[in-house]
């Protein structure tokens, strides 16, 4: 059995195990600095037990699902210890400042900077699931830049893992996340504050809570631990678009003011085109 670690035991990491030790029969170690999510994990057969850095040497592939503000510094700790048949790759959603860091490293060939477009708010091993990645996208930055053996290694993990590939450049997948996927969790996370400083009474808001309500916010049940460092590593980016955000509301804000039925319901109705865009994604 060919052995696969993975560093970080959360969502990611956790549900990639799952999915490689059922479709590929790896055998499947972890490595994670909290000692509740190794035992976690070992409880749930996430993984089979725990290792550390220096038992990488005859690793097949390494995963690297960590807060993003650390898999610079992960990754070159495992790039320097690595043979030259290890897979490493990482499933950070900010790449540029990642790809940066390894660039010269005497191992880059033998990693692969990847973002699988997956997950939910849950966090931790017991939130790991099968067939989370299925049908989902997987960017993938500076292909050109890694072995084609490793590399071909690579995507035949993620075709066993039934996922759409997306190749891009650090700066374009930093900037076009901070708008898709980014802006969407500060949105979220600041509803659910909104909501919570004007309504205190927390029984009305359970009761009051519509299916819309709960789905806009459903974002702000993910983990602090892992946005704030993705929200500060995109920094330009997500600025750039949160001020576009806050020139949207400000306009809202005074259309309703004004009692401007007729271009509220315009910008509506413009908005409405989001269904068009959503719905020709395959």
């Amino acid at each position: 059995m060919e052995k696969l670690v993975v560093i970080g035991l959360g969502l990611i990491g956790g549900s990639l195990a799952l999915d490689l030790k059922k479709r590929n029969g790896y055998k499947v170690y972890g490595i994670d600095k909290n000692p509740a999510h190794i035992k976690k994990a070992i409880e749930l057969g996430v993984i089979e037990q725990e290792i550390n850095f220096a038992q990488l040497l005859d690793a097949s592939v390494v995963i690297i699902a960590v807060p993003v503000d650390i898999i610079p510094q992960v990754t070159k700790k495992v790039l320097d210890v690595i043979t030259e048949n290890t897979l490493v790759f990482d499933v950070g959603s900010v790449k540029n400042q990642i790809c940066k860091a390894v660039s010269e490293h005497p191992n880059r060939k033998n990693y692969v900077a990847a973002h699988p477009l997956a997950g939910t708010e849950f966090s931790g091993p017991e939130a790991a699931i099968l067939n989370l990645f299925d049908k989902k996208v997987n960017i993938l930055c500076e292909v050109d830049k890694t072995d084609w053996k490793i590399l071909d290694k690579a995507l035949s993990i993620f075709k066993q893992l039934n996922m759409r590939i997306k190749m891009m450049n650090p700066e374009e997948h930093d900037r076009h996340i901070a708008y898709v996927s980014h802006l969407s969790h500060v949105s979220s996370f600041m509803l659910g504050k909104t909501v919570l400083g004007i309504e205190k009474n927390e029984q009305h808001i359970f009761d009051m809570a519509s299916t819309g309500f709960a789905s806009t916010v459903r974002l702000a049940k993910s983990s602090a631990t892992t946005w704030a460092p993705i929200f500060l590593q995109n920094k330009v980016n997500i600025l750039r678009s949160l001020e576009e955000y806050i020139k949207n509301l400000k306009e809202f804000k005074e259309m309703i003011e004004n009692d401007n039925n007729e271009d509220l319901q315009k910008i509506m109705n413009n908005t409405n085109y989001i269904k068009t865009v959503l719905n020709g994604i395959k």
